[in-house]
């Protein structure tokens, strides 16, 4: 009897943790598929139109086969390095001072602003860097794209990056303040490189958030046909192609648009796999 009782009670207990990995594995398989199905539509898409030409050759005129998209990459290049060079200092200084001040009515409030920001949709930032930069200098330019996707990329910067630095052991702090080591140092040479995996993290997921956005670039970078190299001009990026040319009626502007759209995923997909690999050194 007692046996009986013993193979039902471990029967059913077997029969809860069969539910409960399906319930936990059925989530994770249709995240899973999901992104797999995007992923292989893009690929097949857009690998058509990977040739030469579609990396080192400019625009076409309307309407006109061949050609390709340099215009578009380098100004995609430029465009982030802009944003990277404006973000990363900034969101790194707003995260050592959340550090800190933490509990502080300061920090409070820069933690409530960061997570406001976050929440701002991207092309209300556009417009009102539309009205701050490109309206005072009378011209789209690729600094105005910049300094919009730097504010874009800000928030979830300096979010990560302050996590990074919350899990930083304090004792590494506090042995370098008794050995007499002043506290900024400390900060510099300490604390930010132990927290120098969760940093790039941050940046690297900051730049593959901003590398996406179109809305901020159609108000401040514009866009151009034609290759340029002057960050006071208007500059193409594959955003603004993979918008321009998907509404277009021409098939090879089509195919074009999957090929960028392809050449922007595989960029995230290599951030990702960067960031994990330095994460398992």
């Amino acid at each position: 009897m007692e046996n009986d009782l013993f193979v039902s009670r471990y029967a059913h207990r077997k029969q809860k943790d069969t539910l409960f990995r399906v319930a936990v594995f059925a989530p994770a398989a249709f995240v899973v598929g999901i992104l797999t199905l995007i992923i292989a539509q893009v690929v097949v898409r857009g690998a058509a139109a990977m040739n030469l030409s579609f990396f080192f050759q400019q625009q076409k005129p309307f309407g006109e086969v061949g050609g390709g998209i340099a215009q578009a990459i380098v100004g995609t290049l430029i465009v982030l390095a802009i944003a990277i060079v404006i973000a990363l200092p900034l969101s790194l200084l707003a995260s050592l001072y959340l550090y800190e001040k933490r509990g502080k009515r300061g920090a409070e409030l820069l933690s409530g602003a960061v997570n406001t920001l976050q929440g701002i949709p991207s092309i209300v930032i556009g417009v009102v860097i539309y009205s701050w930069v490109v309206v005072p200098m009378k011209t789209f330019s690729a600094l105005s794209g910049g300094i919009a996707l730097a504010i874009v990329m800000l928030p979830l910067m300096t979010s990560m990056i302050k996590e990074s630095l919350d899990l930083v052991p304090a004792s590494y702090l506090e042995a370098a303040l008794a050995l007499g080591v002043p506290r900024w140092r400390a900060l510099v040479e300490i604390v930010i490189p132990a927290a120098g995996a969760g940093i790039l993290e941050g940046t690297g997921l900051g730049i593959a958030r901003a590398a996406g956005e179109t809305a901020p670039l159609m108000f401040t970078a514009f866009g151009n046909p034609f290759l340029s190299l002057n960050p006071l001009a208007p500059v193409s990026a594959l955003p603004l192609v993979i918008y321009e040319y998907i509404k277009s009626p021409y098939d090879d502007w089509h195919q074009k648009a999957w090929g960028a759209a392809l050449i922007l995923v595989l960029f995230v997909l290599a951030l990702n796999l960067t960031i994990v690999t330095r994460k398992k050194r």
